[in-house]
């Protein structure tokens, strides 16, 4: 899959691009971690699919609201992507408002996931909006505080507080493409998220800031980026990862991101969130396994400092946009694999 694809080219890339790490940072002091764990879920194409005639069923094919059902698994957080002006209307901050409503009225926990973007943003994607074309990076900064601040106020003025806001969405090197690439220049990637970050907070102190990076498995990736960042005032307040194994490389890359998450916190004195996993639709039973070991991992961090897991997209079946890391059937009902989150 292209998350996959661009993940491995990016891997690739930044081996050859980046400078070593520096020498280890001193841990600032933790912030305070809620006890709450989130089991969540990313279903910011559910809109569109509903548009298009998709339909969701609990395992006994009883017609249920998505929201409703992804409750009923057992997920306790809804993930929203938001998009700065996409061409068809999807995910821009009206769709993304009315997917928050719907899930704060069932009394679940919303995060917005900023890509800064009309597109997708990803290792392989940081585009700038059209309509930030040409700006340097001072006036980047200014549209990246505006835009997050006007985001959050019209959740707020639709009584959503957001519980956590990722300030780019798998920058592994960087976003907002050239001007805050990390391999070319560190400290605007650094004032990018500075900018994201004072913006969310001057809507609302209590909302957490995430930094998001792809394969969590990959602890000197992490390490580069978070000790760039750090060194250049950027600030968060937890560490956000991806990861996406395959039916048998799963155990492996657990074991290596439960090290990578232990270790961000020893270095930089802040909280883990599994941002996105996913598997084969077509291999339930080893997403299951897969999902009940990655989140008992993380359940077992010390001092409540891994915060949760979401799931990318569980809604999808293999018929849905060409996406195959969903978890549902092709008659619009869950598989086993998402009874790992029902514990």
């Amino acid at each position: 899959m292209y998350k996959l694809f661009y993940s491995f080219c990016f891997v690739l890339f930044i081996s050859c691009n980046k400078q070593s790490s520096p020498v280890k940072p001193t841990p600032v002091p933790p912030v305070v971690v809620p006890t709450f764990f989130a089991k969540g879920a990313d279903i910011s194409w559910v809109t569109q699919m509903e548009a298009s005639g998709s339909k969701f069923y609990d395992s006994t094919g009883t017609q249920m609201d998505c929201f409703q059902l992804m409750k009923n698994l057992g997920f306790n957080s809804i993930r929203l992507r938001a998009w700065v002006n996409p061409s068809n209307g999807w995910c821009n901050t009206g769709d993304m408002v009315a997917k928050a409503m719907r899930a704060k009225a069932l009394g679940l926990k919303v995060m917005v996931d900023f890509h800064y973007s009309d597109v997708w943003a990803d290792p392989g994607h940081q585009t700038i909006p059209a309509a930030w074309t040409g700006m340097n990076i001072t006036s980047l900064d200014s549209a990246v505080y505006s835009y997050t601040q006007t985001v959050l106020k019209t959740l707020k003025q639709n009584s959503v507080t957001p519980t956590w806001v990722q300030v780019g969405n798998e920058t592994d090197d960087g976003m907002l493409w050239p001007t805050g690439e990390a391999t070319a220049n560190m400290p605007n990637f650094a004032a990018l998220v500075a900018s994201g970050y004072n913006a969310v907070k001057s809507v609302d102190s209590t909302i957490q800031v995430i930094v998001h990076i792809s394969n969590g498995f990959d602890n000197t990736h992490f390490r580069w980026v978070f000790d760039g960042l750090q060194a250049n005032n950027a600030k968060w307040d937890i560490i956000g990862m991806s990861l996406y194994p395959s039916t048998t490389n799963w155990a492996t890359y657990n074991t290596q991101c439960l090290a990578n998450v232990n270790d961000m916190i020893s270095r930089y004195g802040r909280p883990v969130m599994i941002c996105e996993v996913g598997m084969d639709v077509n291999s339930p039973s080893i997403c299951y396994s897969f999902l009940t070991d990655i989140l008992s991992k993380v359940k077992s961090v010390s001092n409540n400092n891994g915060l949760g897991v979401f799931y990318w997209e569980p809604e999808c079946n293999s018929n849905w946009n060409n996406y195959s890391l969903g978890a549902f059937d092709n008659t619009g009902k869950p598989t086993i694999a998402l009874n790992a989150f029902a514990n």
